[in-house]
């Protein structure tokens, strides 16, 4: 079974506050509406452009979105 972005995603929560995935992961975390079990490019990027108000681009969306395809 492959695991959801967002599992992905956490592993960048304890890292420097400065830095775009740790403020995207934080942000994520405490998104109680954040899509936690999808694996779906698309449904992810649809939430966050409606949602994501805590991710600073959606460049950091798709370099974190390549690194989760490339290691699942």
């Amino acid at each position: 079974m492959t695991r959801s972005f967002y599992h992905y995603l956490l592993k960048f929560r304890d890292g420097k506050k400065e830095d775009p995935f740790v403020r995207f992961a934080n942000g994520a975390y405490y998104d109680h509406s954040f899509p936690k079990t999808s694996t779906d490019y698309d449904e992810i990027s649809r939430y966050l452009e409606l949602n994501g108000d805590y991710l600073d681009s959606m460049i950091i969306f798709d370099e974190l979105w390549e690194q989760f395809s490339q290691e699942a």
